[in-house]
């Protein structure tokens, strides 16, 4: 499923207008992204493409074990069928992707959506504010991750607590199919959080970042 069939228009005009509503008090930018996966994860192709050859190599033991009337011996017959097998398997998580989480550990995937959320932090230049006080939320649909990310400026005064909180928020919601209500909450909390620590907009205040969600 891509990003956009996860969302309405008024899906989209609802978090813009929460992070537009949390910004007009607050001396800080706040930055929703949306991705539908982090990484490729070929090596869960490859895992499955052992699986596969693996199981059709055990049939092949069986049946000549307890079939052998099936069994044939010749090993270039022998090489096609593993070999099909192998093919097979590969083409699962290929063309099925929920099923790539089979084959891929959970810290190949911690390790992506990590990655991934650091990337798009610097991509989307959400360390580009006069006082560094840029904050991202980062949400990774295949992994089913969450990452809230504060620039130096609001990271030295919050702590990590506050973030996983917000977090287990945006999960919660995500479980119930509230995606567009979960992420308004989150946005509304950060601006709390900010506005507790002293964030509060100055008279010279512009909005350094646009308000949208932002699709990658």
């Amino acid at each position: 499923m891509s990003i956009q069939k996860r969302f309405t228009d008024q899906d989209f005009d609802r978090i813009k207008a929460a992070v537009k509503e949390a910004e007009s008090k607050i001396s800080g930018e706040i930055v929703p992204v949306f991705v539908e996966r982090s990484g490729f994860y070929t090596i869960a192709n490859y895992r499955a493409a052992m699986i596969g050859a693996s199981f059709f190599f055990l049939i092949i033991i069986l049946l000549d074990r307890y079939m052998p009337w099936l069994a044939v011996y010749d090993p270039l017959f022998i090489f096609l069928f593993v070999a099909v097998g192998g093919t097979l398997g590969a083409a699962i998580p290929h063309f099925a992707q929920p099923a790539k989480r089979w084959f891929v550990n959970q810290k190949h995937l911690d390790e992506a959506t990590r990655k991934k959320a650091e990337n798009a932090f610097l991509q989307e230049e959400i360390f580009n504010t006069r006082h560094r006080t840029g904050i991202m939320i980062f949400v990774s649909f295949f992994e089913r991750e969450v990452i809230v990310m504060a620039d130096r400026g609001i990271s030295k005064v919050v702590e990590q607590k506050e973030w996983d909180k917000i977090v287990r928020g945006i999960i919660e919601n995500i479980r119930r199919g509230k995606i567009a209500e979960g992420i308004e909450v989150a946005i509304k909390r950060c601006g709390e959080i900010l506005l507790e620590k002293g964030f509060r907009q100055e008279p010279d205040d512009v909005n350094e970042l646009r308000d949208d969600l932002r699709v990658q």
